[in-house]
């Protein structure tokens, strides 16, 4: 990051991913790009070592991704004071995952304990590529 680019809402050099440190996210090379209530988004540059056999971005780093996504808008109200839980999630694969690919989650539905959210896979020509939904449990963090 340059010195006249501001990061993100609540990320650190510590805690890139809106308050968190989680090394698997960095592994992968995600960069938090925006967090609000109900609403988060975030950049995946192409990597070849997440490829499958065809070249195309692995499924399963676009569904760990997107649970990320989805439960960073689930705590989008409050991200450095609630964690979250995965209880389930559900993904469709619409079409081939290549290039930089944008990941946006949204949350449908919140209470006071669970959060319902979706989340989208697009790609730089704006093709959706995948989408999913999840349930997640809301946690009090104890900072």
């Amino acid at each position: 990051m340059t010195t006249s680019q501001t990061a993100p809402l609540h990320c650190t050099e510590d805690a890139p991913y809106f308050g968190l440190a989680i090394p698997f996210m960095s592994y992968l090379g995600l960069q938090a790009e925006h967090i609000e209530e109900g609403y988060a988004r975030a950049r995946l540059p192409m990597n070849a070592d997440l490829v499958n056999s065809r070249a195309d971005t692995h499924g399963g780093t676009l569904m760990s991704v997107l649970d990320f996504i989805m439960s960073a808008a689930a705590r989008g109200h409050d991200p450095l004071n609630i964690g979250v839980a995965t209880i389930e999630m559900s993904t469709h694969f619409l079409d081939v995952a290549r290039g930089d690919l944008i990941f946006e989650g949204r949350v449908l539905k919140k209470g006071r304990s669970t959060a319902f959210s979706e989340g989208t896979v697009t790609d730089t020509h704006g093709t959706r590529v995948c989408v999913s939904r999840a349930t997640f449990r809301l946690i009090q963090l104890n900072k």
